[in-house]
């Protein structure tokens, strides 16, 4: 392959970028968990250029005309098939080609028209069938971008919105600040609680849960500068799946009996999903699964689906021309 001079410069200095600790434990995990399909993956989340972003339109502030120029950019709506559940008022585009946006700046008083996502991520939102008056938790809500695109999708009667992480913390409410307007503010509650606390202190209080859990971020950690901080990382990664069941009980406390949970988080990782997810099953006798091949069905021409083994949970991998995911 011929690069320009400028170009082979970038491209050197990306390939420096790439932490090889984490790769190389990357390789040894996925090659078994993902046999053949690692290969794809791996080539995707190490090359950014390939990267692709989603534009979620905020309904609190429309934007037509951002709108007509995505249309003539080329730009699609997610989910052409019919979803059982999918909202009108969620509008979501994205190009087929890598592409991103500008970021808008946040302005104190000033609602923003959009915001940036990996399109996987509104599976999981999409997924809790959200409806107008239900009561809602986002159990590690930071930085905001599902609370963000639960609001699109209805008007909850109770948002609570509950972060551990002071810094992280802060991301929060500078979303909620960005995207939602004052009225809609007073029926959204943020606190700081350990996560694992919330079931105790609000038991059977929600018709809707979501538990985004910590875990490793697969494409986060490969880009890690500090090679001595990601080898602790990778140290401590077995710990992960002790504190997502944890939060998973603790979410199952605080959800009212009927009520729907989901589970999710942005890692490639059998041991933060699917094993998570089989414990809590073995050991929580008042909980059903969800079938959600009918999900993955209707979404296969915009994901790649790889199998869990588990009818209750997709897992989406990033391949090229759907640069989206890890989501699980």
């Amino acid at each position: 392959m011929m690069l320009s001079p400028l170009k082979a410069k970038s491209e050197r200095k990306l390939a420096k970028q790439i932490c090889k600790v984490v790769l190389d434990h990357f390789e040894k995990q996925y090659s078994k968990e993902l046999g053949d399909a690692w290969s794809t993956v791996r080539d995707i989340l190490t090359s950014p250029s390939c990267w692709q972003h989603a534009v979620l339109l905020n309904r609190f502030n429309y934007p037509f005309e951002l709108e007509k120029d995505l249309h003539f950019k080329g730009y699609h709506t997610l989910f052409q098939g019919s979803l059982p559940y999918y909202p009108k008022s969620v509008k979501c585009y994205l190009s087929r080609i890598p592409h991103r946006m500008p970021s808008e700046r946040h302005q104190i008083g000033s609602l923003k028209k959009y915001y940036l996502l990996n399109a996987a991520s509104l599976l999981p939102v999409l997924a809790l069938e959200l409806r107008d008056g239900e009561k809602v938790l986002d159990l590690c809500a930071a930085p905001g971008g599902k609370s963000v695109a639960l609001l699109q999708c209805a008007s909850p009667g109770y948002l609570h919105c509950n972060e551990y992480d002071c810094l992280r913390l802060k991301w929060l409410r500078q979303t909620l600040e960005s995207f939602i307007p004052q009225p809609l503010v007073n029926v959204i509650k943020v606190s700081e609680l350990d996560g694992r606390e919330m079931g105790d202190a609000q038991p059977e209080t929600f018709d809707k849960v979501l538990v985004d859990a910590p875990c490793s971020n697969d494409r986060s950690w490969l880009f890690s500068s500090d090679s001595q901080k990601a080898a602790s990382r990778i140290s401590q990664r077995r710990k992960l799946p002790v504190l997502q069941k944890e939060l998973l009980r603790s979410a199952i406390k605080a959800l009212r009996p009927g009520g729907l949970l989901v589970y999710s988080t942005c890692t490639l990782s059998k041991a933060e999903n699917q094993d998570v997810v089989r414990d809590i099953l073995n050991s929580c006798s008042n909980i059903m699964p969800v079938d959600m091949k009918e999900m993955a069905m209707t979404c296969s021409q915009d994901f790649t689906f790889a199998p869990t083994g588990q009818e209750c949970g997709l897992l989406v991998i990033p391949e090229k021309g759907k640069a989206w995911g890890p989501i699980c």
